[in-house]
């Protein structure tokens, strides 16, 4: 590997693509989408946040599926870009209704995957990916 080059291999990018997929991926459910799962009583009860007004059960129930559901089909590399909707949503939420757009204070990690996401539906979830396997 050059460190100073400008080049990359295309074998390089889908190997850095499945890094990004599969650690973002299992933080997101590890730390985000089991937490939600088994505490979502609790959570709904402290009043999470409704920013489209469709209740408060609904819109954790859908922020469970985003951190849960679509963090394993990002995990998988199955169907990817569609997956990583719901996350581009709820990091949204989570960076501009819950952390008032703080990218550099409270709100850096849901900024962060917001780019990590935003870059998965960009670019698609590369070689190594259920999605390549599939022929889609």
């Amino acid at each position: 590997m050059k460190l100073l080059s400008s080049k990359y291999k295309e074998v390089n990018v889908s190997v850095a693509l499945l890094l990004l997929r599969v650690t973002s991926g299992a933080a997101m459910v590890m730390n985000h989408g089991i937490k939600k799962l088994t505490g979502f009583n609790q959570i709904a009860s402290k009043g999470f946040a409704d920013p489209f007004h469709i209740g408060v059960k609904l819109s954790l129930g859908l922020t469970l599926f985003a951190e849960l559901f679509c963090a394993l089909l990002l995990i998988a590399g199955l169907l990817t870009r569609l997956a990583a909707i719901p996350l581009i949503i709820a990091m949204s939420v989570a960076l501009f209704h819950a952390h008032g757009g703080d990218f550099f204070g409270q709100g850096e990690l849901p900024g962060v995957y917001l780019a990590i996401f935003l870059t998965l539906l960009i670019i698609g979830p590369g070689k190594y990916s259920m999605d390549k396997a599939i022929g889609k």
